[in-house]
């Protein structure tokens, strides 16, 4: 279940909406408030009720402190990953959690502990908040590479190889160079690794 939805309105601009929005909002039962306020209400009884309410309204607090963290960090988000959620995940931008955090005014720890185990429904798909994060390196022109893209290029490439004659790792290096991403050949089979693309070798068609 997601717990933040991305939409984008009439006038084109994207929205968020936190899944619980839906819920009936969380309250103190104002018998109780009243009761502790009622001056004819017993000591002992006030003494009881007194901490419990202001456990209760710390607690509320808290939700609605998470809740507009939480909106806020996903708001900033959508700031930075326009073109992600346009023309898709392929084309995600280098991001990191402090850039959202100088962006909310909060520390690091706390965007980490806002977008933890949290999903997010957007025009794209359902994907975990944290995959809009992630680092990156620059082109010769300058240009923010995300790593997401440079690994959904490289399994682009290696998808369209002649299988009777496989790319090598230095071969996807100047491949990748060629196209404009600059990455080392131990970036290459670090990535091959973490994609479970076997090597050349094993990729090759024996087939006569």
């Amino acid at each position: 279940m997601p717990d933040i939805e991305i939409f984008k309105s009439e006038e084109g601009d994207y929205l968020v909406r936190l899944a619980d929005e839906l819920l009936p909002n969380v309250q103190i039962n104002q018998t109780y408030v009243a009761e502790c306020k009622n001056r004819a209400t017993d000591k002992k009884v006030k003494e009881f009720l007194r901490p419990k309410i202001q456990s209760a309204q710390w607690l509320l607090e808290a939700i609605e402190q998470r809740r507009s963290t939480l909106k806020k960090v996903t708001q900033a988000i959508i700031q930075r990953q326009l073109s992600f959620l346009e023309l898709g995940p392929e084309h995600i931008e280098p991001l990191k959690m402090l850039q959202i955090a100088e962006v909310v005014g909060v520390d690091v720890s706390t965007i980490s502990r806002a977008v933890d185990d949290k999903w997010v429904q957007t025009p794209r798909g359902v994907f975990p908040l944290k995959r809009f994060f992630g680092g990156g390196t620059q082109s010769a022109t300058g240009e923010d590479i995300a790593w997401e893209k440079i690994r959904r290029k490289l399994l682009e490439v290696v998808g369209a190889e002649d299988k009777s004659n496989p790319l090598s790792d230095e071969d996807l290096v100047n491949k990748l160079q060629e196209e404009g991403y600059p990455v080392a050949r131990r970036t290459i089979t670090k990535y091959r690794k973490i994609l479970n693309i076997p090597s050349s070798r094993e990729r090759k068609d024996w087939t006569p």
